[in-house]
């Protein structure tokens, strides 16, 4: 594990607790510090990161507060909101 990734993950760790104590602001700039880092250094963000992190708008998603979730046809739908919707599969 490289000191790129530990960054990532603390930065998830900090953003999950930032919008857990309802500081989306703080929560919002740790998600885009992760992103540069993973940017920077050519990494892929962990898989739960990114599927909690909204594309458009950097908020750390949190379903029934600033996000909902949906299932359909064999995938899941989670709608920020922002307005914007990620699809991504189950079995």
């Amino acid at each position: 594990m490289t000191l790129a990734d530990e960054r990532i993950d603390r930065l998830h760790a900090l953003a999950r607790e930032a919008a857990r104590a309802g500081h989306d602001d703080r929560a919002r700039e740790c998600v885009r510090l992760a992103r540069r880092i993973a940017e920077r250094n050519r990494r892929s963000l962990p898989q739960q990161f990114e599927r909690f992190t909204c594309d458009d708008c950097d908020s750390y998603l949190r379903p029934g507060r600033n996000c909902r979730v949906r299932t359909q046809d064999g995938h899941v739908v989670i709608s920020c909101g922002c307005g914007t919707q990620a699809r991504y599969p189950y079995e």
